[in-house]
C-alpha cells in the first residue's frame, strides 16, 4: 500500500482567515505535478477452472487380462480424461486509464491524508485503510505416482522366458496372495497375528502386493487437480449485456484450450443486469450543481449484475458481481473537505464507491 502525507506549517494555516478546499480534477501527466494522482477502477473478472486430469496407463500384461484374470475391458492405450470440478469466480478491480485524476492539496486543504494501493487505486481520505486481500485460490494436487509391478514379481516371474509365462506367473502369484489375504480374515492362517494393528499392517502389505501385481494386467489412472484462471474483462456497451459471449473452450481430451481451439467444447459468459442500471442525469439543473462541484471527489457507482457461465448446454457457474463500467461517475462535493469539516472517507477497492463517510 502507498500511504501519501500531507503535512503543513502552522504558521500558514494561521496566517489565512479563508477556508480553503481539496481541488480534485482530471489528471494531465506532466501538467498536474503538485498534487495526489489516483484512478478508479474498472472491473475484471477473474474465472478460476478446478479441473481433475485423469491420466491412463495400460498395463504390461494388458492382452493376457481376459485369459488370466477374466478381466476383458482393461486399457491398451494411453489416454487423458480431463473433467471440471468447480468455476469460481473474483469481481477485481484494476486501474482505469481514462478515469484517472488528481488532488491538489494546499496549505489550508482538510484532507491531508490520502491512501493509495500500490497501483494507484483510492482507498481512503483524512482516515487509514489497507487494502482487501486477496482471494485465496484452491491448490492444486498433482497425481500421485504410477505403481511398478515390476517391484513385486518373485525371482520365477524374472526368469520367465517369455511375456506371456511371465504373465501367467504373475497371475497365478496374484492368485496365492489373495488365499493368503482370505486365510488372514478367517483365522486360518498359521501366522495369523493376535495384535488387531499387526493384523491391519500385513493386510494392508497384501493389499498393496495385488494392487501392484494386478495394474500390470488393469493399468493405472492416476488423477491430479489442476488450477487454471482466466480473465475476462465486461464490456462498457450496455447493449451487449444478456449476449453469450465466448470465453474459452473446454476439451475432455485437452483440458482449456483457447477460444478459438474447435478441439474443445465453448464455454458461453452471459452478463445480465439486476434491476435498472445507474444511469447518469441529464436533468440541466442537476448538471448545473454537478458542474460546481468539479472539484469534488470522483467515486464510482457499479452496476449489479448476475453473471452465468455455460458450457454443453449446463451452467457450470452463476454468481453476482458489480462491474464498475456498467455503472456510472459521480462527484462527492469539495464542500465536504473545507476546514469547518473533518470528513473521512474510506472506498471499496475493487468497485472506488464510498464504503463510508464520517
Amino acid at each position: 500500500m502507498r500511504k501519501v502525507l500531507f503535512l503543513f506549517s502552522l504558521s500558514l494555516l494561521l496566517s489565512s482567515t479563508s477556508v480553503a478546499q481539496t481541488e480534485v480534477g482530471p489528471f494531465r501527466p506532466g501538467v498536474t505535478l503538485d498534487g495526489v494522482n489516483y484512478f478508479l477502477p474498472k472491473t475484471q473478472l477473474r474465472i478460476t477452472f478446478v479441473a481433475d486430469k485423469a491420466s491412463t496407463i495400460p498395463g504390461e500384461f494388458a492382452p493376457f487380462a481376459d485369459r488370466y484374470l477374466r478381466q476383458p475391458n482393461v486399457p491398451t492405450a494411453q489416454s487423458v480424461e480431463w473433467s471440471i470440478k468447480e468455476v469460481l469466480l473474483d469481481a477485481v478491480g484494476v486501474p482505469d486509464s481514462t478515469k484517472a485524476f488528481n488532488i491538489k492539496l494546499k496549505a489550508k486543504t482538510s484532507a491531508p491524508l490520502v491512501n493509495l494501493t500500490d497501483d494507484g487505486l483510492l482507498l481512503s481520505v483524512n482516515t487509514e485503510a489497507e487494502p482487501e486481500p486477496k482471494t485465496p485460490l484452491p491448490k492444486a494436487v498433482p497425481a500421485p505416482k504410477p505403481v511398478n509391478g515390476r517391484d513385486f514379481m518373485t525371482h520365477e516371474i524374472l526368469a520367465a522366458g517369455s511375456t506371456a509365462k511371465m504373465a501367467q506367473l504373475t497371475a497365478e502369484e496374484i492368485y496365492d496372495l489373495k488365499d493368503s489375504r482370505n486365510a488372514l480374515i478367517r483365522g486360518e492362517a498359521d501366522n495369523t497375528p493376535k495384535d488387531g494393528a499387526q493384523l491391519k499392517l500385513m493386510l494392508d502389505n497384501l493389499d498393496a502386493q495385488i494392487f501392484a501385481l494386478e495394474s500390470l494386467f488393469k493399468g493405472q489412472t492416476l488423477t491430479g487437480t489442476e488450477v487454471q484462471t482466466l480473465v475476462f474483462e465486461p464490456s462498457a456497451d450496455p447493449s451487449k449485456l444478456g449476449q453469450r459471449q465466448l470465453l474459452c473452450r473446454f476439451s475432455r481430451r485437452l483440458g482449456l484450450v483457447d477460444a478459438d481451439d474447435l478441439s474443445g467444447e465453448p464455454v458461453w459468459v452471459t452478463i445480465k443486469p439486476m434491476g435498472n442500471l445507474p444511469v447518469a442525469a441529464d436533468d440541466a439543473e442537476v448538471a448545473k450543481k454537478k458542474a460546481k462541484m468539479e472539484q469534488g471527489l470522483w467515486v464510482n457507482q457499479p452496476a449489479r449484475v448476475m453473471i452465468i457461465a455455460e458450457m454443453a448446454g449446463k451452467t457450470i457457474l452463476t454468481t453476482e458481481a458489480s462491474i464498475c463500467q456498467l455503472g456510472t461517475t459521480e462527484v462527492l462535493s469539495d464542500a465536504l473537505f473545507n476546514k469547518k469539516l473533518d470528513t473521512r472517507v474510506t472506498f471499496y477497492q475493487h468497485t472506488g464507491s464510498v464504503k463510508n463517510i464520517e
